[in-house]
Formats: structure tokens, C-alpha cells, sequence
């Protein structure tokens, strides 16, 4: 990814990103949808991941100084200050009392601390740095305000986005592969490492899906230690969610992906002890339901054959105001070949 990617993301307003330039140095990190192989992608199995439209940047200032600092100020897709924190330079220590505690301020406190680790030069210099970030897409949506945060900074750190990821908290880390594609990925936790490979995603019928927001974020480290207690896996389980997500990625038909996506459900379903989420709360749905990422909040994925005033009626009336059609979120090869047009009239 390069470093001064436009901001310009589609379907979410990105104009407070407008400003970048001013920056001495800008990163970007797309957002990040898990369509299949949610959980057992840990033990293994094939994952179809999406990178969103939107996702987040992060800009960097410097200033000469005698007494250097960093001071972090992280702004939502509304264009509001959501969280600060200000640190020391030599050991990243919390200079603000009233910041010492919140979990946010540790959370990014550690990593500047293993990204030091990583790289013994980072912040070095006698500098004050102003560090702005800003997402666009809302941040308790669940498509990757972490992952984007720390593929941004490794690269500003210049060490691995990985290493980073694994060293500071769990997860797969498909969400930092996503962050740095331009189109659907195949992704595998293999044993010596992750390993991922673009894939065309573009599927005939994608007008025909939509992402519906559950109105809360789930907590995914919670839900992955929950999955972990349960055991490892059998190895057939693995390879039967392998072979379902080589057939969403291959299917021809609405009625085809749907097929594939129920038994995707019913697997995840059978294995965590959690109930599907169509029969849960969209039992009369025309269509197939998916539950995505750590099953239970965030989005889902709904595909019908019926025409696009049902799925807006059905899910509205259900409560669901947030539903976006599959090609204003996701990042496909028209909108990025669009993107990169942009980028050209811009540069």
C-alpha cells in the first residue's frame, strides 16, 4: 500500500481527510470484512476476506524540541476528536494522569512500546510529533479500526504488521492482510506464518447482497478465547469450511451462495454452541442470513433474490436502519480502478 493513497473512499465521507498533505508523512489502511472461515480460520482453515472502501489514516507532523513528545489524536468519521493521549518519548510513558488508565491509552502505549522493540530507531529523534487519525467509517461498526491502526503504524515503524499484531493481542490477522489489498483475498493461518493471495471476487449477483449493522460492536478477543476453551477443531471440520469458502468464492448463482453460506452457518454454529442467526432473529427472512466476524453483533450478511425494496422493508421494520448493498462498502476492481483514476487527476 502506498503511504499517500488518496483518502477518497466511496461510499463514506472522507473529506475531514482532506487536510493530509500538511502532514509530513500520510498511511492508509483499508477496513475489513471476514466473509467465511470466521473462527476456525485460527486452526487453519481458508478465509475469503474483503477490504471495505473506507478505512482509516494515519498523519504524521514533527517539530523540532529539546524535551520531545508525542501527542496522539484520534478523530471519528464525523470528523470528531473520539480519544488523545500524550506520551514520553523514551519508554512511551503516559504523561497525562487522567489518561494513565484508560484501556485505549494502554492498548496504544504497548504497541509503540513493541513497535520499539521491533525497531530500536523508532521515534529517536529530538522531535515533538503530532500523530492525527482519522476513520472513516463509524467506530463501533466493527470493520477494523484496530487492524488499520496497526498496519498504519508498522508502516510508519517500518517492521512488520504481523509481528506487531501477534506480539500485542490475538487474532488471525486476515484483518491486516485486508488492510493493505485492493481486492478480495484467500487467507490462511499456516504454521509459519500467514500467507494470502489476491483472488477475483466479483460476483454476478452481488447487487443481490447486503451488509446489515446489528447496532453493537461484539468484543472479538472475548469471543476467540470462548471458541479456544471449546478445543481444537477435528481437521475434517477445517477442510469442510475450506471447501466452503472455495465455493462462495466460485459460485455462479444467488442460489448457490446460499447454499454455501448455510452451511457455513450451521458449522460455526454447531461447533460454538451459538445459534444461527437467521433462526435466532430472521427466521422469515427470503434469503440466506450469515452472521460475520465474532457472531453476535456487528454486521451480517443478507442475500436474496428478492428485488432491493424487500431487504430496505424487511430489515427496517426489524429495527436495522444501517444497510449498505455489497458495492458501496466493499472494495471491488471497479471502485478501485475508479480510486486510482482519482488519484491520478490529484497527483
Amino acid at each position: 500500500m502506498n503511504s499517500t493513497q488518496s483518502s477518497n473512499s466511496g461510499y463514506f465521507d472522507l473529506s475531514i481527510n482532506n487536510g493530509l498533505k500538511s502532514f509530513d508523512q500520510n498511511y492508509f489502511g483499508h477496513g475489513k470484512v471476514l466473509l467465511s472461515g470466521e473462527y476456525f480460520v485460527l486452526n487453519g482453515a481458508d478465509a475469503l476476506a474483503l477490504p471495505t472502501q473506507a478505512g482509516q489514516s494515519l498523519s504524521v507532523k514533527y517539530e523540532r524540541s529539546f524535551d520531545p513528545s508525542l501527542c496522539w489524536r484520534a478523530y471519528d468519521s464525523n470528523g470528531k476528536l473520539w480519544f488523545q493521549a500524550d506520551y514520553e518519548f523514551w519508554n512511551f510513558n503516559i504523561t497525562n494522569d487522567e489518561q494513565k488508565k484508560d484501556p485505549k491509552a494502554l492498548f496504544l502505549q504497548n504497541l509503540l512500546r513493541q513497535a520499539r522493540i521491533q525497531n530500536k530507531h523508532f521515534l529517536r529523534d529530538d522531535v515533538n510529533v503530532l500523530v492525527e487519525t482519522k476513520l472513516g467509517f463509524p467506530k463501533d461498526w466493527g470493520l477494523g479500526s484496530s487492524s488499520s491502526l496497526i498496519y498504519n503504524l508498522a508502516q510508519w515503524a517500518y517492521i512488520s504488521p504481523f509481528e506487531l499484531l501477534f506480539k500485542t493481542t490475538k487474532g488471525s490477522g486476515y484483518d491486516v492482510a485486508c488492510a493493505q489489498s485492493n481486492g478480495a483475498i484467500l487467507y490462511n493461518l499456516g504454521e509459519s506464518g500467514p500467507l494470502w493471495s489476491p483472488v477475483l471476487f466479483d460476483p454476478s449477483f452481488k447487487k443481490k447482497l447486503y451488509f446489515i449493522y446489528l447496532g453493537h460492536k461484539q468484543n472479538t478477543l472475548n469471543e476467540i478465547n470462548k471458541y479456544q476453551k471449546r478445543g481444537e477443531p477435528a481437521a475434517s471440520l477445517v477442510d469442510e469450511i475450506s471447501l466452503l469458502t472455495r465455493e462462495l468464492l466460485t459460485a455462479n448463482s444467488v442460489s448457490a451462495f446460499n447454499h454455501a453460506l448455510d452451511q457455513h452457518e450451521k458449522i460455526v454454529a454447531d461447533f460454538t454452541g451459538k445459534e444461527m442467526v437467521k433462526e435466532r432473529l430472521f427466521g422469515d427472512f427470503s434469503g440466506s442470513v450469515k452472521s460475520l466476524g465474532a457472531w453476535g453483533g456487528d454486521f451480517i450478511l443478507a442475500s436474496s433474490e428478492k428485488e432491493r425494496s424487500y431487504v430496505k422493508k424487511y430489515f427496517k421494520e426489524k429495527g436495522h436502519e444501517v444497510i449498505i448493498p455489497y458495492d458501496k462498502i466493499i472494495l471491488t476492481e471497479s471502485e478501485r480502478e475508479r480510486r486510482e483514476n482519482d488519484d491520478r487527476v490529484i497527483h
